[in-house]
């Protein structure tokens, strides 16, 4: 395997995990600090608020190499899990959760600049396979290590360190494919429309993966419960990704894709039980698969628009999730994309 490929797997995969057990982790904190989960629905925010920090800094992160960024963001990434993992009291997920984010923005600013290239939308998809079968492991980990009674779930967070400071040790990223000379700008019309394909892609990601356990612990099951079963949307995505590098050759993935996602998201949305729920879960997670890597691709392959251009507008991606009472569900968040390249 190519070890710009290698890498990008390894730090993909450790932030998949990572923000997965951040939705897991939610329910749990709520727990721990006596509030509903609705009352952290901040928490996520704060997440999209670390992108948005580091948003800006892309081209000066790898002006010179995609290493900066690459051993940054594993310590960050680390701190961050380490942090949400012991927090004794907000304040201090609410730092895990930001260093989170900055940390997840450097991974997804060199993500591209590696991959750059002819096969960039195959590269994509194989890395997002990595980060989404990690991401099936984080439910199952805390739920299976809070159902013990010995020790809070989050503690599993902490498997994310060691493969993270494995990579900040080991980072030596080579130069990417640039796939085409690039002497002018490119147009800010095509900009705009691939760049907001990038962003509804990952607002939907996003919105199932943080807050899957907590629609699942409102249909009436226990945390640890609800945190394992949470395992149903990752897995219809690592599925999806799996035989995505094949897919993207034979078939339109993304309205494909939009369609199944959105079939998904009616079911968990309108069901009364957990086992439609989680169903609808899979079939969500299968349909949204492929839609951030092939967006992401299209973005990067914009004629004359630079690797390290188009990896610092994917960064500008926050969102933030709002809770509005529903009469079905009161906790079912609605969720409001913020944030402009401008």
């Amino acid at each position: 395997m190519d070890s710009n490929v290698r890498q990008a797997g390894i730090a993909q995969a450790a932030l998949g995990y990572a923000i997965t057990a951040l939705g897991a982790c939610l329910v749990l904190l709520a727990g721990d600090f006596g509030v509903p989960p609705e009352d952290l629905a901040w928490l996520p925010a704060t997440f999209g608020f670390g992108l948005l920090a580091m948003a800006p800094a892309g081209p000066l992160l790898l002006r010179n190499s995609p290493r900066p960024a690459l051993v940054g963001g594993s310590l960050a990434v680390a701190a961050g899990a380490t942090l949400l993992a012991l927090a004794p009291v907000p304040a201090v997920a609410v730092a895990g959760a930001l260093l989170l984010g900055a940390g997840g923005a450097a991974f997804a600013l060199v993500t591209p600049a590696l991959l750059a290239g002819a096969q960039a939308a195959v590269q994509l998809t194989k890395v997002n396979a990595a980060s989404s079968t990690a991401a099936v492991l984080a439910p199952a980990a805390i739920g299976g290590l809070n159902a013990t009674g010995v020790v809070s779930g989050r503690l599993a967070l902490l498997a994310v360190v060691p493969p993270l400071v494995f990579l900040a040790a080991t980072a030596r990223p080579a130069a990417a494919e640039s796939g085409r000379e690039r002497s002018a700008r490119p147009s800010p019309g095509v900009v705009s429309r691939r760049w907001g394909v990038v962003v509804l892609a990952v607002a939907v990601e996003f919105c199932f993966t943080i807050w899957a356990v907590a629609r699942l612990a409102a249909a009436g099951l226990a945390p640890g419960t609800a945190a394992a079963l949470g395992t149903a949307f990752p897995i219809g995505m690592a599925l999806g990704r799996l035989a995505g590098p094949a897919l993207i050759r034979r078939i339109p993935v993304v309205p494909i894709g939009a369609v199944t996602t959105a079939a998904g998201a009616l079911v968990v949305v309108a069901a009364d039980g957990a086992a439609a729920i989680t169903a609808g879960l899979v079939v969500a997670g299968a349909g949204v698969a492929t839609l951030y890597p092939v967006a992401l691709a299209g973005l990067v392959a914009t004629p004359r628009l630079s690797a390290t251009h188009a990896a610092s507008l994917a960064r500008w991606l926050p969102v933030r999730p709002s809770w509005r009472p529903r009469r079905r569900w009161p906790g079912w968040p609605t969720w409001w994309i913020c944030g402009s390249p401008s």
